[in-house]
């Protein structure tokens, strides 16, 4: 299977008319270069629609492709992305910014270690990626030139506002049931489109948060707690004649 030959049909579709979601070249090139199939089934690698993986959606190209468009970075931007997923987004920026100047983090551990394998097997080692509560963003390596949120928020989280550079860009999808793709940057705010996301998860809310070890032990108590209580009619107090 020539995967080269494979990504360029991939891309010339995105470009087409019909789709028009490519459009800088830049972007183009990025998309050409990085091997999806390390991040996904190699069967449907190259195909434009979403997948799931462990429990998160696996964005469609088209979809990878808006955002990084909005998102407009340039070669040497420090690049965060929150929500890293399987990390396809995250190698796309690194194609074009640099892999050593992009980080990103997801709420999900596993979908870290994931990231963090498929990145190197793709030759994107040098991307930064660290299980983190996105809405803190990775103040550490703060400012960043570009933010990018896979997720949907009511409003930017103010953390990652802050994290942003002085003349940075935050893109991210805002809304809950009507969404709209949102680039903000030097105080505008530029809209590119309606989009469907899943709601950017705080800690604890993660499908594979560890269960803390006494809540069975809390239900086993207050459930003895209410066996024992005294009801109504076991209190001397009360006058039911």
């Amino acid at each position: 299977m020539d995967t080269a030959m494979l990504r360029d049909d991939m891309v010339a579709g995105l470009e087409h008319e019909s789709k028009a979601v490519v459009e800088s070249e830049r972007v183009s090139a990025a998309m050409r270069t990085v091997p999806r199939h390390e991040f996904v089934d190699d069967a449907a690698a190259y195909a434009d629609h979403t997948l799931e993986h462990a429990g998160t959606r696996v964005l469609a190209p088209s979809t990878a492709a808006r955002l990084v468009e909005a998102l407009a970075p340039e070669s040497g931007d420090r690049v965060l992305v929150v929500g890293a997923g399987v990390g396809y987004t995250a190698a796309i920026c690194a194609a074009i910014a640099g892999e050593h100047n992009v980080h990103a983090v997801d709420i999900s551990r596993r979908l870290v270690i994931d990231a963090r394998r498929n990145l190197a097997r793709a030759g994107y080692d040098g991307v930064l990626v660290d299980r983190r509560d996105g809405t803190h963003g990775l103040a550490e390596y703060a400012p960043f030139d570009r933010i990018l949120v896979e997720a949907a928020a009511v409003r930017p989280p103010r953390a990652l506002e802050d994290q942003l550079a002085a003349d940075g860009r935050l893109v991210l999808p805002v809304g809950t049931h009507d969404q709209s793709l949102v680039a903000v940057e030097g105080g505008t705010t530029e809209r590119f489109g309606p989009v469907s996301f899943a709601p950017l998860l705080v800690e604890g809310e993660q499908s594979d948060t560890v269960e803390r070890n006494r809540t069975h032990r809390e239900d086993r108590e207050r459930a003895e707690r209410t066996a024992q209580r005294r009801t109504g009619w076991e209190h001397d107090w009360i006058d039911w004649e």
